[in-house]
């Protein structure tokens, strides 16, 4: 069974103070956006694979270990785009695909227009997702990295609600969920409640 890891630290706490408060300007919006992602990277890639590599100081050899296999980012657009860059920091190394869904308004079901995959798919993925609200753009995102032939998928989000944690975990058990917070419920329009609002249009200022 996947985890559910929802973090619980100080500076977690103050940037989603600023994500959260609605007068907070587009671009401080973005960069709180990008600091909680690096910390959510940070615990979700505690786990990687490494291998010994020697390497010269300016004093003499070191044994030391680096990250081994390929790992794909898979930013749902367009609001996972603000997460990429942070993860991009921590893994300069990694592949970014990308998978394109806009909702539904009337059915509030996911609707697909855009994938990008190679014809390999990297061993691990991370998808990356500001709201993870009812799940269905998430879940529909990880059958299709599955799909694509990834093994070890974990998703990445910074506001969750709880349906949306549970139909990830009932649809793909094995899917780790990292959040810097799970809310307490979806209104009837299907916002997290108390959220932020609308993350891609808060991300890409398009209120």
């Amino acid at each position: 069974m996947g985890r559910v890891v929802e973090l619980n630290h100080p500076l977690v706490a103050h940037h989603l103070a600023t994500l959260r408060r609605k007068d907070t300007p587009p671009h401080v919006f973005r960069d709180a956006i990008q600091r909680l992602t690096l910390l959510l990277a940070y615990e979700a890639t505690a786990d990687l694979p490494v291998r010994p590599l020697a390497v010269e100081t300016p004093l003499a050899r070191a044994a030391c270990n680096v990250v081994d296999g390929r790992i794909g980012l898979v930013p749902i657009l367009r609001a996972g785009l603000g997460m990429c860059e942070a993860v991009q920091r921590l893994i300069p190394e990694a592949e970014v695909w990308h998978l394109g869904f806009y909702r539904d308004e009337d059915t509030l079901q996911p609707v697909e227009y855009y994938q990008k995959f190679s014809e390999h798919p990297p061993a691990r993925a991370f998808v990356l997702d500001p709201m993870l609200a009812t799940g269905g753009s998430a879940c529909e995102g990880v059958e299709l990295v599955k799909r694509w032939g990834v093994q070890t998928i974990s998703m990445l989000c910074v506001i969750a609600a709880p349906e949306g944690v549970e139909k990830v975990r009932a649809g793909h058990p094995d899917v780790d969920i990292f959040a810097c917070a799970i809310d307490d419920h979806l209104n009837e329009d299907a916002y997290i409640v108390p959220g932020l609002g609308d993350a891609g249009d808060r991300i890409f200022n398009t209120l």
